[in-house]
Order: structure tokens, then sequence, then C-alpha cells
């Protein structure tokens, strides 16, 4: 089983700039989930939505071909894949050969559908890829104008005027609003900042909150959020820990929780969770990625 500490964060790395699968890093979910309470069926749907910025291959003359990709790694696989690993491992296509296209997106389907469902049933046994599990999409640059940059729908929490003073995750902040009839409301903050699990390093992001049942105290949940800012742990489980939160103490009857974090090395990653399910959110970039 692979741990944080013994990925290739926060250690010097050599460029491989040859195609190598085995740079991919897999990390199981199941241990942070453990510790928001999350066993067995999570009460959740969703997936985290990658964003490579710096993708680039040969093809078979040696020119250098760039392009965009997207990647859906749904919630539901049993390992997340570690940045910097993925970064490592996109780099290795940077003077690797490929016919067209097709092969490129064909080559990252099945490694990283490999990796998200390493050391479970699923695992392919030599006969093929793991289910088709992974969502690749790759933007040459003539479909580059038409990725546009979209801010994140809903209600400020940002406005409030809030005292804070805590910055290590603090759910007993998260509290409904007595005796209010139910609502459905959409909030949003972009105050949202945590850091690496390994490194400590910082990572920014945006959240969106979409939840119908008794109001939530938007001072509180303002609050909370800022609570991260000072907690170490990667996206996708930051992501999880705040819909588990909202989930056990405010009992909404439906919730859906979006963070946009800010690329770092070439990727941005951004986690949608979902009590029910719903179409993905598109992968539209903020203006702060």
């Amino acid at each position: 089983m692979n741990h944080p500490e013994n990925s290739q964060l926060g250690k010097p790395s050599a460029y491989i700039d040859q195609y190598d699968a085995s740079l991919l890093f897999p990390i199981p979910r199941a241990g942070k989930r453990a510790e928001i309470g999350v066993a067995g069926a999570a009460p959740f749907f969703g997936a985290d939505m990658w964003t490579a910025f710096e993708l680039s291959w040969l093809n078979l003359r040696g020119k250098p071909q760039v392009a965009l990709a997207h990647f859906t790694v749904p919630c539901e696989t049993p390992n997340i894949i570690e940045s910097k690993s993925f970064k490592l491992y996109l780099n290795s296509f940077n003077n690797t050969r490929f016919v067209d296209v097709d092969a490129v997106k064909t080559r990252l389907r099945a490694d990283l559908s490999e990796a998200v469902w390493r050391d479970t049933a699923h695992e392919p046994s030599g006969r093929g890829p793991a289910p088709a599990s992974i969502g690749v999409k790759i933007l040459l640059p003539e479909l580059f104008d038409r990725e546009p940059i979209y801010e994140l729908d809903g209600l400020s929490l940002d406005r409030l005027d809030v005292e804070c003073s805590r910055y290590t995750p603090a759910p007993d902040l998260l509290r409904v609003v007595p005796d209010e009839a139910p609502v459905t409301e959409v909030l949003t903050s972009n105050l949202l900042k945590s850091n690496c699990l390994v490194t400590g390093q910082p990572d920014w992001g945006s959240v969106q909150i979409s939840y119908s049942g008794a109001p939530i105290n938007q001072e509180g949940l303002l609050q909370y959020l800022v609570s991260f800012r000072n907690h170490n742990e990667f996206h996708e489980q930051c992501v999880e820990r705040i819909f588990m939160d909202i989930w056990t103490r405010c009992k909404p009857l439906k919730l859906a929780v979006y963070a946009r974090y800010t690329r770092r090395g070439g990727l941005d990653i951004n986690p949608f969770r979902t009590s029910y399910p719903q179409a993905l959110p598109a992968n539209t970039r903020t203006a702060r990625q």
C-alpha cells in the first residue's frame, strides 16, 4: 500500500522525458475517509476533475505537439493519484513519439485507470486495462480559444464581515438557523486554503456549496471554510471532509460540494461530491486558475 510520505513530494526528482507509466503513484482513499466517518459505501457520488496545461509529445516525424487535457476520476475508485507523480508521468511523454492524438488518449486512459484501480479486484491481470473509469479529453491548439474563464455561481459568503480566529478544521462552527423554513441555495467562497499533506505548501481554492434543507448559518459556514487555512490534506480529502462535516452537522436533504483549486506544476484538481446522482459540473477554470 502506498503512503504519501513515500511519494516524490518534497524530494528532488529526475526529469524523465521518455514514457514511463511507473511514475504514477496511487494512494488509497480509504484511510482518510475513515478519519471523517466514511466506512464502506460513501454517502456521496462525484469525481475529481483534473486539467493538464502542459501536455506535449512528439509525432512520428519528431515534431513536438502540444495540448490541454481534462481528466475525470470517479470518486468510487479506490485510489487517488498523487499530483507530483501525475506531473512527472505527463512529462515522460515529452520526447516520446505517438502515431496520433488518439494513441496518446488511449495510453493516458489505460495508465490512469490501472493506477486508480491498483491493488483491487478490478486491477487488470494481463488481459487489457482496468474498467473504463477514467475520462480523458484532449484539446488541440485550434480549440484553445473555446476554453472560457467562469466564476462559480452562487451567493458569495465572502461579503460577510466575520471575525476569524480558528485555522484548523472546526466543524462545531457549522449550525443551522433554528425554526426557519427549508431553503434551496448555492453559496460560494474564494477563501478556501489548505496545505499539501506532505510538503505543507499552500493550496488555494474556491468552493461552491449547494444544498436543500434547513438554512445553514452563513457566518458559521464561512468561518468553518476559513478554518482549513492551516490544515494539511490533499484537495480530494478536504472536499470530502467539508461534505461530511456539513452532512452530519447540518443534515441537509441534498448536498453538493465543489472546489476548484489553483494549478500547481501545470495541473489543477477540482473535486466534486454530491449526495444524489447528477451531472458533473463543466470543467471550466476560474480566473485564478
